[in-house]
């Protein structure tokens, strides 16, 4: 049974109500939570997340499935990039969020309460923002359900996959690490770019929710064979101290050595006061595309090689 039920929010301004699938199966299983819109106009996982239901064999579910096409409501009907407008703060810095802190930690304290904890698995899914490119890749955190996260990204079938060491979170306060710091095996899933509605990252992201779906016993099915997958370890995350005009020198999914060229600022004048270099070898998995960064803006992040081999599967 497919059910449509709200997360009713009290207590911030006129209340907010986020819309979610409720999917139980005939039989006992696990509960996967699948989330979308955490960024409200990274539309490719959330057209994703909506068609993943809509086309859902109910009588293949076994436990229970909870889908969230847009976590971030807010910012999803202001169109506003990574932030929630009424604070200016990203959602995804945000968890496990705290009842007594802004809007945004409020709304994140009440959909980790209510929709993540309970839980067996959680898949976040995202794509590059408006002004963001991205090779698809998935991420899990260095935790005690660390060999589980990682199942489930390799279930998810995307070419990279990025460790983050829990000492040195490039991205504390996310879906992924909350729910790993309480016992939930996560990941977060990106495929898509620039907030558009790509029809080939809405099928990436489809093929591996599926995939994953069958993988933890949720949704009837083998799931498909292992694909290789180049492992990260870790991120560097590059800004610029300036406000300034980007541009970048290497494309998205680029292999780099450590002091190659990734990009240069300028002024509006054009003269480059910044060359932006790798600080090791690694791979670009996202970068900005909009020329226009303002003072300690984000670039890029090259996601660090691991140790060798440097790919695995799953067996």
């Amino acid at each position: 049974m497919i059910s449509r039920q709200d997360l009713d929010i009290t207590g911030l301004g006129n209340g907010l109500r986020i819309p979610y699938f409720d999917i139980r199966g005939e039989q006992d299983g696990p509960r996967l939570t699948v989330l979308a819109g955490v960024h409200g106009a990274e539309y490719a996982s959330i057209a994703a997340a909506r068609e993943f239901v809509s086309t859902l064999d109910v009588t293949a579910v076994s436990g229970r499935i909870v889908v969230v096409p847009v976590v971030n409501v807010p910012a999803f009907w202001a169109r506003s990039a990574f932030v929630v407008p009424a604070d200016g703060k990203n959602l995804n810095r945000s968890f496990p969020g705290d009842p007594a802190g802004s809007y945004s930690e409020v709304l994140a304290h009440h959909v980790f309460q209510q929709l993540v904890l309970g839980s067996d698995y959680l898949v976040d899914m995202h794509a590059g923002d408006l002004p963001e490119a991205l090779a698809p890749f998935t991420i899990y955190e260095q935790s005690a359900v660390e060999s589980s996260s990682r199942e489930l990204a390799l279930a998810y079938g995307l070419a990279h996959c990025v460790r983050q060491p829990a000492a040195a979170r490039t991205v504390a306060g996310s879906t992924c690490a909350a729910a790993a710091d309480a016992g939930i095996a996560a990941i977060v899933a990106e495929s898509g770019e620039n907030g558009l509605m790509q029809r080939a990252a809405i099928d990436v992201h489809l093929a591996g929710l599926r995939n994953l779906a069958r993988f933890v016993g949720v949704l009837a099915g083998d799931p498909e064979p292992a694909r290789p997958v180049q492992q990260h370890e870790g991120w560097h995350w590059l800004r610029t101290e300036r406000e300034g005009w980007w541009q970048p020198a290497v494309a998205t999914g680029s292999s780099v050595e450590g002091g190659d060229l990734l990009g240069t600022v300028s002024d509006v004048w054009g003269d480059v006061f910044a060359e932006i270099h790798a600080p090791e070898a690694g791979t670009l998995l996202f970068l900005t595309t909009s020329p226009a960064v303002g003072a300690d803006g984000l670039l890029l992040g090259l996601a660090r090689n691991a140790p060798e081999p440097g790919s695995d599967t799953r067996e």
